[in-house]
């Protein structure tokens, strides 16, 4: 509610920048506005009364009925029925925008980075974290694989297991920026450019504004919670209509509503720890096993339309596991698509909420059901760390590697060395000689430096100067407690 408020004294400011017509969406439901009830002139039970039968109805019914957000919120209820605690809540929301406001000025971060962290926090409290393999990609691995696939206006672009939307909301500023003069985009603290306030000045036609708000971003959740934030994430950022949905992307039901092929960008960085359901899984999806990182890349790749391109990020077993599903998967990956690039991650790059190695796959697909290899060579990068400290804190570094791996990957075809060091291309021939092996490790050239150590009697000295040392310190300490 806060947001939503926000975001239309925004564009309010945006159309009086740009000399436009606004026409705000609080028309008539003045009310409804967080500015108003928030006040502390209105008493708690007031408050609740404004929000609980005025304002949540508001925001429940905010698209058209037949668009998935008002569909999707039809059944969703208030249930703070305490007008002291809602008044409570209040005051600690506008607190936490007093903050965000805070750190976007010092910091120079935009609001969803800030937002993405008080989410975090909130589905670690709540004790979600980590379900089902569901948690937050980091802001700037996203902006990485937005730079990566570089989607545009004319894209239409998937999350198959979206969660909140960040895959979406990023690739729709990545757009934004891209059509933004340069007086109005900033380098952020990543070394990756954004825009500030006004993104997107530069598209002048209603046609390309109405093809972002509306045809333009599609994601599925299983999670109707996900799909309801998911669909307010990006309705706050701008996407006025977004067609989010709640439906599991691996089943049956979803080969009967929606068809294959209908995407030139998926993005994604779908559950890696489940297993699924095989009564309701769907049979198209050519492996047999019900590993959720194999059904995904499966369903990714029929998800995309012929020359259409996809970013997924997954755990690295997949990349050289030898079960007869996983080299399956690489098989289909392989000749279904030409496999660009596999970017190794760093270990820590999902800490607090798992260890796991991962990478993302960049692909983009050929042919179905393809009996002849597309790929002909894949490029393989090294992403040694990401700006951050690789343990649970996450701290950013001096450092800034994004922008270095973003413009490898972009001159790979000109300036890849020949010496397998840190990035290096892989012919298909030798990759189907390893077992079609497409892990990092396996093609590096690992230099070996020679150790040198004391002679073995020198060693032995001072192991005895050092068992001497103990001995005394022990004497001591026996001295002290008598």
């Amino acid at each position: 509610m806060r947001r939503i408020d926000d975001t239309d004294a925004l564009e309010k400011a945006k159309a009086v920048f740009e000399e436009k017509e606004f026409t705000s969406i609080f028309e008539g439901n003045e009310e409804c506005r967080w500015s108003h009830f928030s006040q502390p002139s209105i008493d708690p039970d007031t408050k609740l009364k404004i929000v609980s039968e005025k304002a949540f109805s508001f925001i429940k019914n905010l698209n058209d009925p037949s668009q998935p957000y008002t569909r999707h919120m039809q059944d969703a209820v208030f249930i703070i029925n305490n007008s002291a605690l809602l008044d409570e809540a209040v005051k600690a929301i506008d607190e936490i925008f007093e903050d965000i406001n805070r750190q976007r000025d010092s910091k120079g971060q935009q609001f969803q980075d800030t937002q993405g962290d008080v989410y975090e926090y909130l589905i670690n409290e709540i004790g979600s974290s980590g379900k089902n393999g569901q948690f937050r990609t980091p802001r700037h691995l996203i902006q990485f694989m937005c730079e990566i696939l570089d989607p545009d206006w004319t894209d239409k672009i998937c999350d198959p297991a979206c969660g909140t939307g960040g895959f979406l909301v990023g690739a729709y500023q990545h757009i934004l920026t891209k059509y933004t003069s340069p007086e109005y985009k900033t380098e952020d603290e990543n070394g990756l450019n954004r825009f500030k306030k006004h993104g997107g000045d530069k598209i002048s036609k209603q046609e390309v504004w109405n093809n972002l708000h509306e045809k333009t971003f599609f994601g599925f959740d299983v999670d109707q919670t996900m799909v309801r934030i998911g669909l307010m994430n990006l309705m706050l950022h701008g996407i006025k209509i977004p067609q989010i949905e709640n439906t599991d992307t691996l089943s049956k039901k979803y080969d009967q509503t929606f068809p294959d092929g209908e995407y030139s960008v998926v993005m994604a960085n779908p559950p890696f720890t489940g297993r699924v359901d095989k009564g309701g899984m769907s049979d198209k999806l050519k492996i047999e096993g019900t590993q959720s990182e194999l059904l995904f890349l499966m369903r990714i790749s029929k998800m995309l339309r012929p020359g259409g391109k996809a970013a997924v990020i997954i755990p690295e077993g997949v990349l050289f596991g030898g079960s007869k599903n996983q080299k399956q998967t690489r098989e289909i990956l392989l000749k279904d698509n030409q496999l660009e690039a596999v970017i190794s991650l760093p270990s820590g790059a999902f800490k607090p909420y798992t260890g796991v190695k991962t990478a993302i796959l960049v692909f983009t697909k050929a042919e179905e059901d393809s009996q002849t290899w597309h790929t002909e060579n894949v490029w393989f990068y090294e992403l040694k760390n990401d700006g951050y400290s690789l343990d649970d804190n996450r701290r950013k570094l001096a450092e800034n590697p994004l922008p270095v791996a973003i413009d490898a990957y972009k001159k790979r075809a000109t300036s890849t060395p020949i010496e397998r060091i840190n990035h290096f291309y892989v012919p298909i021939a030798e990759i189907q000689e390893n077992g079609l092996d497409l892990s990092y490790n396996r093609y590096k050239k690992f230099e070996y430096e020679e150790q040198t150590f004391e002679p073995p009697q020198k060693i032995l000295e001072s192991l005895f100067l050092l068992e001497d040392e103990i001995q005394k310190e022990m004497q001591e300490l026996k001295n002290l407690i008598g």
